[in-house]
């Protein structure tokens, strides 16, 4: 009988990961089953099953994952949106029978989703060196502190929210107001101090915020695959000019990626972002997930998302040694959605 697998809520790069499960070297047959708000997302067009997903929250959300896990006999899922709640929830699924890519561990969880509480663990562990310049706000005269710190070290001052993903919320600070040229150019991540303070101002206290030095290096993926404690692949992928990315093997981020493996436990498939600033590497935030380019590192010969369902379901498989000398991009795709 195949193996039944659930997408929930996911970006649209999961296309890519359900594709390479699918395309699994091992010839396996797995039913995948696909779920979100939006009828027309990608992935939904490469499962074998797919649902509309309910717009819900909290204890409702999680309700509508055990009935829907007990409804279809789901035998893996592998959950994005609200992964932190799944994590808290995860003996409610296992007495359902549904095994959940996901850390059990949900403190480690809750302190991996908040960058402010993730810094601080690095500085416990030893790891301060990795750790930007940071202060974590939540009223405008704290930004404002913050911010006239930074620049007194030299420092370019960037904000992002503390539980924030991907790129959301992330605005580089100048001291500057905008010009017609901005107004007239390319839309961009900048934003002037003094409209940042105005809007921040708005309210006497608002989601937390980090305020810290902008990191202008090369910016690293590091995607990892990892079991029973154990690091078995790691991927650095590099973020060049536009759509480019380059694998490279660097001794350094492999021995991070080896440090966060043995300090967080972080099981199956994660990535660790680092971008450097004046030749050093500095921590950007963990994604105890699969990345949204995962796809390119699995270039490298590793098939991440297939060897991470091998590995929960089976405890074994064959990981090869990564190709780390590729240079790969990606263009637009026609998908058909109806005819």
């Amino acid at each position: 009988m195949k193996k039944k697998i659930w997408f929930n809520r996911w970006f649209s790069t999961a296309y890519h990961f359900i594709e390479a499960i699918k395309n699994n070297p091992d010839g396996i047959d797995f039913e995948i089953y696909g779920t979100h708000p939006n009828r027309n997302t990608v992935y939904l067009h490469v499962c074998d099953y797919a649902e509309i997903e309910p717009e819900v929250n909290g204890e409702e959300y999680i309700t509508f994952c055990l009935e829907f896990c007990k409804k279809h006999g789901i035998d893996v899922f592998i959950p994005y949106q609200h992964a932190l709640e799944i994590s808290q929830a995860i003996l409610r699924f296992q007495e359902i029978g549904t095994k959940v890519m996901v850390c059990e561990d949900f403190a480690s969880m809750e302190t991996i989703s908040h960058k402010g509480k993730l810094y601080e663990s690095f500085v416990d562990n030893g790891l301060g060196h990795l750790v930007p310049e940071y202060r974590v706000v939540q009223n405008a005269a704290q930004f404002m502190e913050e911010y006239k710190r930074l620049r007194s070290l030299g420092k370019v001052v960037c904000i992002k929210p503390a539980d924030g993903r991907g790129g959301e919320g992330f605005r580089i600070i100048r001291d500057a107001e905008d010009t017609i040229i901005d107004l007239f150019g390319h839309i961009s991540h900048y934003i002037s101090f003094n409209e940042a303070y105005k809007i921040l101002s708005k309210q006497d206290r608002f989601e937390e915020l980090m305020v810290m030095e902008y990191l202008s290096g090369y910016e690293f993926s590091i995607d990892c695959l990892s079991y029973d404690g154990q690091l078995l692949a790691a991927v650095p992928r590099k973020k060049e000019e536009g759509r480019i990315r380059q694998l490279e093997d660097i001794p350094e981020l492999m021995e991070i990626a080896g440090k966060v493996n043995d300090i967080y436990q972080i099981p199956y498939v994660y990535n660790v972002q680092i971008k450097y600033n004046n030749g050093l590497p500095k921590l950007l935030e963990i994604n105890p997930r699969m990345s949204g380019g995962l796809h390119i590192s699995s270039l490298s010969g590793v098939n991440f998302a297939y060897l991470a369902l091998k590995l929960m379901l089976t405890g074994d498989a064959d990981i090869v040694k990564p190709n780390l000398q590729v240079k790969a991009t990606h263009v637009e795709k026609s998908v058909l959605l109806s005819s």
